[in-house]
């Protein structure tokens, strides 16, 4: 099982980056996380950051030319086009990969690293 989110153009994939927080994305960010920890096969591309995914796979080029960036997110499962327009739920995830809805809330960690050495 393979899933692919192309989402639109924005600073980040959290939600967390702008001047309020989208939950939408929180959530989203949370389950890819939480599956790719896992070892599961997912992965999320931004448009602003990396075009070129857009650009070499024919189903989104297609999708994108035919209903414009509106269309996205897309996911693609195994290729093949499951949702535009909308993420998928944690109820779809779960339901793709095989595991409960629960084990999808996991939140990543950030490390800052603080140099303290005195000049």
């Amino acid at each position: 099982m393979k899933v692919e989110i192309f989402d639109p153009a924005m600073c980040c994939s959290t939600g967390v980056c702008g001047p309020s927080v989208d939950p939408e994305l929180t959530r989203v960010a949370s389950a890819v996380y939480s599956l790719g920890k896992k070892g599961f096969d997912i992965k999320r591309y931004n448009l602003a950051n990396e075009p070129d995914a857009f650009t070499n796979n024919s189903e989104i080029t297609k999708i994108l030319t035919e209903k414009g960036p509106d269309a996205l997110p897309v996911v693609l499962v195994n290729n093949e086009m499951k949702k535009s327009g909308t993420y998928p739920t944690n109820k779809e995830l779960s339901e793709w990969f095989g595991v409960k809805s629960e084990e999808l809330q996991e939140k990543p960690k950030v490390r800052l690293s603080i140099d303290l050495k005195q000049m």
